[in-house]
């Protein structure tokens, strides 16, 4: 039986049904779960995608932090579940708590939609396994809050622990912090990134493949579980 990867639909996403196909093209079955509801159906990983939820004018991610569905969210990933957090739903992960920092608004104060390119910082995590570490990739990035910062203390810990698990390269596109483009918690089950893979999955809509390998490796890590 194939794994069940949960996609998560907050009020004003918009790359839900990207998420749910790509899950589907690795060879999982894909789930679609609404945030109201109180339970994840039994999944086996779960993606927050990217969007514009309501409530990010009071902080990005902040509303839809407290959804019903957020509560299992959070217990199953401290149990160990793998959660990806992409654009938006990272800023829901550092808003539960689940990833530490924040994100703000971009440093050059406008939208940015650019074929970004990548440095793999870490494939020691549920998402990233079918990486090389050190390995470039170009994923779509499209944010105009999507500056991650957090304290040094913070950022040091984050460097020192391998909780950087990407970089962008060839110029920082919003002023993150030692360009960091994406983290994980220290256990590599949770990670969260402003880039969308889901976008790079298939050639006939982007230019490029490189997201694939996302999916692959969390299919990878069910798989052997």
């Amino acid at each position: 039986m194939a794994p069940r990867i949960g996609v998560v639909t907050f009020p004003g996403t918009l790359d839900d049904h990207d998420a749910l196909r790509a899950v589907r093209l690795s060879g999982a079955e894909a789930v679609s779960l609404w945030h109201a509801d109180d339970s994840l159906q039994g999944i086996d990983a779960v993606i927050l995608p990217g969007g514009f939820s309501y409530g990010d004018y009071l902080r990005c991610g902040a509303i839809s932090r407290f959804a019903p569905i957020m509560t299992e969210v959070i217990e199953k990933a401290d149990a160990g579940m793998p959660v990806l957090g992409i654009c938006n739903g990272f800023q829901v992960l550092c808003e539960a708590h689940l990833l530490p920092g924040a994100l703000i608004r971009n440093d050059v104060q406008v939208f940015t939609c650019v074929d970004q390119q990548l440095i793999v910082e870490s494939n020691r995590t549920a998402w990233t396994n079918q990486y090389e570490q050190g390995e470039q990739i170009s994923i779509v990035l499209k944010n105009g809050e999507g500056r991650y910062v957090a304290d040094n203390d913070t950022l040091d810990r984050l460097e020192g622990e391998g909780q950087v698990v990407f970089r962008y390269h060839g110029g920082n596109p919003n002023g993150s912090y030692r360009d960091i483009a994406g983290i994980s918690n220290q256990r590599g089950n949770v990670v969260g990134l402003m880039p969308h893979p889901e976008h790079n999955v298939d050639p006939l809509t982007a230019p490029g493949r490189d997201g694939v390998g996302f999916f692959a490796s969390v299919l990878q890590q069910l798989q052997a579980a």
